[in-house]
């Protein structure tokens, strides 16, 4: 029997992927925005391509802002950048 293999949508690009080749942006209980790669915390998560493309992609068209239900701001952009290159 086959598994099923789920799949996500990148709030960048737009394309479903296989939900473990790609990053969890995650909006906690409290509000804040991070990074997590093994997509196993608690919140509301918005996935990503494992590329700064994507991520800038998502600023451009607003993909986690409508994903969050919620303005993001440009701090917490430079932030999820920084995490990504350390991730990369």
């Amino acid at each position: 029997m086959n598994k099923k293999i789920p799949m996500r949508q990148c709030v960048g690009c737009m394309e479903m992927k296989e939900k473990n080749t790609m990053m969890r942006v995650l909006k906690t209980p409290e509000g804040e925005i991070v990074l997590y790669v093994t997509g196993k915390k608690n919140g509301r998560g918005a996935y990503l391509c494992k590329c700064m493309e994507c991520l800038q992609k998502a600023r451009k068209n607003h993909g986690l802002e409508r994903s969050f239900k919620m303005s993001l701001s440009t701090e917490v952009y430079e932030g999820l950048e920084k995490e990504f290159l350390e991730i990369e």
